[in-house]
């Protein structure tokens, strides 16, 4: 059965859905922690096929699902994931202790990795799915292209304070997810700036990364670079697979992954 709740950590309330086992001492726990323009729903049915091995909670983030934009209150104001990742430890230290499993996707995979790094005790496992995290390493051809589109950004940004009507032109810049981040644009320009390659480094838990091999938004070698990062990480390239197929057409893997964790195996 689902049941729907919220909590509120650093100020911010963060809608819920829980299923499985109940959450008491010694009980394992599964926290699924969803993508970028996402929300509960991503990992539901991944949650439901392991409901008897665990208690599961499914995490809409501030500004995703029902859960309102996270208020000016994180470092230097705007949300980071370092704020992301304090409002979970928050919430996890009011909870009974047991075995505790992240699983997260893109933006999930970043919360849960800073999550790891600054709070080393509240979580004993982790699966990251298409995970972000690290800076992706880019060809000169396409840091080049990649400095002439923010160049032409900007100069179209200086004609529109002039009066010059420059929509059309300024919709064609940046990715799918600024262009709909509306009021979570400022966080995500932040989070997308992140580079947690040092960080990363201090992560002792039990660490399984699964990428698909035809993503082009968290790319295998971005999750290969974190899986030579973090000690003792494995990592898995599914082929045929992209940045969203990995959760549908992965998904058994992943389920595969997270109950070999629970059960101290993997």
């Amino acid at each position: 059965m689902l049941i729907q709740s919220t909590f509120s950590a650093k100020g911010a309330p963060h809608a819920i859905v829980s299923l499985g086992k109940p959450l008491e001492a010694g009980a394992p726990h599964v926290i699924w922690a969803h993508g970028w323009g996402q929300d509960h729903r991503a990992f539901q049915a991944l949650a439901v096929s392991l409901e008897r091995a665990a208690h599961h909670t499914l995490i809409d983030f501030p500004g995703f699902g029902q859960s309102p934009v996270p208020p000016e209150t994180g470092h230097g104001g705007i949300w980071d994931t370092a704020d992301y990742a304090d409002a979970v430890a928050e919430w996890l230290g009011t909870l009974p202790r047991g075995k505790r499993i992240w699983v997260g996707h893109s933006f999930g995979g970043r919360v849960g990795l800073r999550l790891a790094a600054r709070h080393p005790d509240v979580l004993d496992g982790m699966v990251l799915v298409g995970s972000h995290g690290l800076k992706p390493i880019r060809s000169l051809m396409a840091r080049l292209k990649i400095f002439l589109r923010v160049r032409t950004f900007k100069a179209l940004k200086l004609l529109e304070r002039l009066g010059v009507d420059v929509s059309a032109r300024k919709a064609k810049y940046g990715s799918a997810d600024y262009r709909n981040a509306g009021g979570m644009r400022p966080v995500f320009v932040k989070v997308i700036g992140e580079d947690q390659s040092e960080a990363i480094k201090a992560i002792r838990i039990p660490v399984r990364i699964i990428c698909g091999a035809l993503d082009d938004q968290a790319p295998p070698e971005m999750s290969e670079r974190m899986g030579r990062l973090i000690p003792g990480a494995t990592v898995s390239i599914l082929p045929g697979l992209d940045h969203y197929t990995v959760l549908s057409d992965g998904g058994p893997q992943i389920a595969h992954t997270v109950a070999k964790l629970l059960e101290g195996q993997g």
